[in-house]
């Protein structure tokens, strides 16, 4: 008999005053969008879910289902971690988060505590909602902590702009990339994730590394300091910019928009 793909699994316990209160089990479907959440979810156990969430959206590319049929939440902040992830990613390229969740149907009201994420009664209608995301539209490049790193990300960035019709932002998307990656290879030290991806008229661009120290942007570097000024050049070419703490890492994301290009 062949060997059969088993989900990643990882149990989530809450505990006050030392006894047990809740436990969450945690499954990634490595071969598809699919993380099964079951148990009990209390506010405890939210951030370990939250994590694993969003470990799975940096890592994959596209919307992930959180199907929680069999969970059990216990306490309102529990339900609202998934509002919390779904803004925390709303700026990475090409992510978003859908629920599969059986009360959808049975609620003539929508839950205030999920805030508009889109969920579905079945597995089978949020899985369709994902096959209707047109993923060819997204570009992935894994990177080495390496000199021609930079080079690389350039090169992909400039292959997307050309491939989705947005040849005026070429230029600071290279110009921000390079920032991101040089970043990662200065401090960070490890193998990373490049990612970009249009959406409406926007360019999204992350680059996911394994280190948890986050950038911070003071604002104009004195000019007798040196270095420094590659947060002041990503700032000043995109949209917005920020960052998200992953498990094992972070993300580092941007956003740039036409409109803010000169003609």
């Amino acid at each position: 008999m062949a060997d059969v793909e088993r989900p990643n699994a990882l149990t989530v316990t809450g505990a006050h005053n030392g006894a047990i209160m809740a436990s969450c089990l945690v499954e990634v479907d490595e071969s598809s969008a699919v993380v099964r959440l079951t148990g009990v979810l209390d506010a405890a156990g939210a951030e370990v879910v939250r994590g694993a969430l969003l470990a799975r959206l940096a890592d994959r590319p596209g919307p992930v289902v959180a199907d929680v049929t069999g969970l059990r939440v216990v306490d309102p902040a529990g339900r609202r971690v998934f509002a919390d992830i779904r803004r925390e990613v709303a700026d990475w390229p090409a992510a978003d988060l859908l629920l599969c969740d059986p009360a959808v149907a049975a609620s003539a009201h929508p839950d205030p505590a999920l805030d508009g994420v889109p969920a579905w009664p079945t597995l089978d209608g949020a899985l369709a909602a994902v096959a209707a995301t047109p993923l060819a539209a997204v570009l992935t490049a894994e990177l080495a902590p390496a000199v021609e790193a930079a080079r690389q990300a350039r090169e992909l960035v400039t292959t997307g702009c050309a491939r989705w019709g947005m040849p005026t932002l070429t230029d600071p998307a290279c110009i921000a990339i390079t920032e991101l990656v040089n970043n990662v290879v200065a401090h960070a030290q490890t193998p990373m994730t490049v990612r970009l991806a249009p959406q409406e008229t926007t360019l999204h661009l992350a680059v996911r590394d394994h280190s948890p120290l986050r950038p911070t942007f003071a604002g104009i570097s004195p000019p007798n300091r040196a270095g420094g000024r590659g947060l002041l050049l990503i700032d000043t070419v995109t949209r917005r910019w920020g960052s998200s703490a992953v498990p094992d890492g972070k993300v580092v994301w941007c956003v740039l928009h036409p409109d803010d290009e000169p003609a």
